[in-house]
């Protein structure tokens, strides 16, 4: 098997000390694979957000290492990881964190630029990513002007635009309608199946039978994991 696009191994995650420390993260290895999608699950408080922000490089593990792309991030500098970010993972939040004063097409073109691009060249992407979520006519509308599933379809092609490695996605469908929802797993489900490896944090177990594995997390650590054969099984049993 051809090494993983991103490996966590034995992350650990604490905040606080003493009476108030708290383990959000404990010992967690995980591996995601090109063409690969993970769907993390578990309740409340688990650590599936920390895991989420952790692989992304958002925050620094306590203990443990991260390897994306073939890159170990505890090596790499500030300025360094933030181009890695910029290139090689897309996000997507639950609350969407679209710029406002920006169009859908300037919101989606955006990392682009700030990578380079000229903006002929990003804003034709741009609008090309929109068109696979069908908000191509929607592209000259403001955020605001939106509604929160078409807001939601703007992040996630922002998230795929320029062919990022590593799709992270928290909750993605957590505000959105059951039609809506179905179009956004469906975006990701291609994208990964084009190559990408893909994180999807969700409750949702209709949501996770997307996916190729499903991991769950339980006190910040991995109890299971599944593979896509066994998936409803275990769903099955989580919810038993």
């Amino acid at each position: 098997m051809t090494s993983p696009l991103l490996h966590l191994d034995g992350v650990a995650m604490h905040y606080g000390t003493g009476s108030t420390a708290v383990n959000a993260l404990v010992g967690v290895d995980l591996q995601v694979h090109h063409g690969e999608l993970v769907a993390i699950m578990g309740a409340s408080g688990s650590g599936k957000s920390t895991l989420l922000t952790i692989a992304g490089g958002l925050v620094r593990p306590t203990s443990g290492e991260v390897i994306l792309a073939g890159q170990w991030l505890s090596q790499l500098s500030a300025g360094q990881l933030a181009t890695l970010r910029r290139r090689t993972l897309g996000f997507v939040f639950q609350d969407f964190n679209l710029v406002p004063a920006l169009t859908a097409i300037e919101n989606v073109a955006l990392p682009l630029e700030l990578d380079g691009w000229k903006t002929k060249k990003a804003r034709r992407a741009a609008r090309d990513a929109l068109g696979t979520v069908e908000l191509a006519e929607q592209a000259d509308r403001y955020p605001d002007d939106l509604s929160g599933g078409q807001q939601q379809r703007v992040a996630i092609a922002r998230a795929v635009v320029g062919g990022r490695a590593l799709i992270l996605a928290d909750e993605p469908t957590g505000a959105l309608d059951s039609h809506t929802g179905e179009v956004v797993l469906r975006m990701l489900r291609s994208r990964v199946d084009q190559g990408a490896g893909g994180i999807l944090v969700t409750h949702d177990a209709r949501h996770a039978a997307w996916a190729d594995r499903i991991v769950f997390l339980r006190d910040g650590r991995v109890v299971d994991q599944a593979e896509y054969a066994g998936v409803e099984h275990t769903l099955r049993a989580h919810r038993a």
